[in-house]
């Protein structure tokens, strides 16, 4: 054979004491990251017991597919994010047991979001987004030209949850009962400051959010905007501080959620 013949591969020329580790595969990560994650109304802690029923038992069995030994991430919006194991799946309920903990509970930038009430599948929206932005509180408020009055709670906490799931929060934002503006400004807490998104105009929302240090919150209104009444009374009370978001109108559920996140990027937790 010729010069190009003699030649051996390149792996078969190494030293045969050389470690070949640039070839092993990497060791997964545990718990995998598709691993379902689940709120939990129990207190968690290592060793503990968790009896899953209904809904969640049907979600991890038949939609997950989840057998004894699988990983599964539970929150318990307590103490933060812990790692458990099916120990045993039967056909209406998952029993697990709590190994480690993962991650302690989130800390999250003090900022209420007060969206007016909207027609259903807007405020689901509006739900939905402002627990993945992340929203300390949700206070809904009710004002002259809401379309809606009501607010399912049940249904409402079930979307928050399953966005706090979807997106690995460790921590449930609090859910308020619907209230009307002027109660909502008559118990106002005096330390807590009140952006107002007025679309009159105010001061640039980034400034505003920037130039300020400690809770706060804010106000967005419904459909058809604010009246005169409802503009003057939020205008004139201490702690309002009116703002633009931009030159253009938006919709209640744009405005809440570019509101949120613009507060994200210039005070919250986006720039730690």
């Amino acid at each position: 054979m010729g010069p190009q013949g003699d030649r051996l591969p390149e792996a078969a020329r190494l030293p045969m004491n050389r470690p070949m580790t640039d070839h092993l595969p990497a060791t997964p990560a545990w718990p995998p990251r598709s691993a379902p994650r689940l709120f939990v109304p129990q207190r968690l802690e290592e060793g503990a017991s968790v009896l899953l029923e209904g809904g969640q038992a049907h979600y991890l069995g038949k939609v997950m597919r989840a057998g004894a030994g699988d990983a599964v991430v539970l929150c318990d919006n307590q103490t933060g994010e812990w790692l458990a194991r099916v120990a045993h799946a039967g056909k209406r309920d998952m029993a697990l047991t709590v190994e480690r903990q993962l991650r302690d509970l989130e800390a999250v930038p003090d900022l209420w979001l007060c969206p007016a009430l909207l027609k259903k599948q807007a405020f689901d929206w509006v739900l939905e987004k402002a627990t993945e932005l992340g929203a300390a509180q949700i206070r809904p408020v009710i004002t002259h030209r809401c379309v809606a009055d009501k607010l399912n709670a049940e249904r409402a906490t079930t979307i928050v949850t399953e966005a706090a799931e979807q997106c690995a929060r460790t921590a449930l934002p609090a859910l308020a009962d619907p209230v009307k503006l002027e109660a909502l400004l008559r118990d106002w807490p005096e330390d807590r400051a009140l952006f107002f998104a007025d679309e009159q105009g105010g001061d640039p929302a980034a400034a505003a959010f920037a130039a300020h240090n400690g809770p706060a919150a804010l106000l967005i209104g419904p459909e058809g905007g604010f009246d005169e009444a409802e503009r003057a009374l939020v205008r004139a009370h201490p702690a309002a501080r009116a703002i633009t978001l931009g030159p253009r109108i938006l919709r209640g559920e744009t405005a809440a959620l570019a509101g949120l996140a613009l507060w994200m990027g210039v005070a919250g937790d986006w720039g730690r």
